[in-house]
């Protein structure tokens, strides 16, 4: 769990994935790694807004039972940013190599029950993350789903006067 956690600071896990799921299914890496890490920092950067404004402190500043196996984390508590990054990688890289699906998600529990395991999130925390990452790729699947689509057809100067 303590590798888990610490693979899963800033997203970068799921921006490493990106490259080498789309090398594997053939597809351009540029373009899965741009969305990929737009997406995660995204999730990221809203987490970082929510926990400054919600200043909810870590477990092992508040129960003097907990000990923490590690310490190195930016910010407040609610919510969490690993559960966040790592929802939304997961999701995004999901949408873009849906036969990876099922695996990313399990990656993506066993990051985010890490942060419970190692002391720094209560269980609300990594629950609050994941529901924010989910939220935001989900809005980045549907720009994607439903953006404009380009016609491959002559400009319409081009075409053929109307009949008439």
């Amino acid at each position: 769990f303590l590798a888990l956690s610490v693979a899963g600071y800033a997203g970068l896990l799921w921006i490493a994935l990106a490259p080498a799921l789309a090398h594997r299914a053939g597809r351009p890496l540029l373009g899965a790694t741009l969305i990929t890490a737009g997406t995660v920092w995204g999730a990221d950067l809203l987490a970082l807004v929510l926990k400054m404004t919600l200043d909810r402190r870590r477990p092992y500043e508040t129960l003097a039972e907990v000990d923490p196996l590690l310490r190195a984390s930016v910010g407040d508590s609610l919510p969490s940013g690993h559960a966040a990054t790592s929802f939304a990688g997961a999701i995004i890289l999901g949408y873009l190599f849906r036969r990876a699906l099922p695996g990313l998600l399990a990656l993506a529990t066993l990051v985010a029950v890490s942060r419970i395991y190692v002391g720094v999130h209560y269980p609300s925390d990594v629950l609050a993350g994941a529901a924010l990452g989910s939220v935001v790729a989900l809005a980045v699947v549907a720009a994607l789903r439903f953006r404009p689509q380009t016609s491959g057809g002559r400009r319409r100067s081009e075409a053929e006067p109307p009949a008439g």
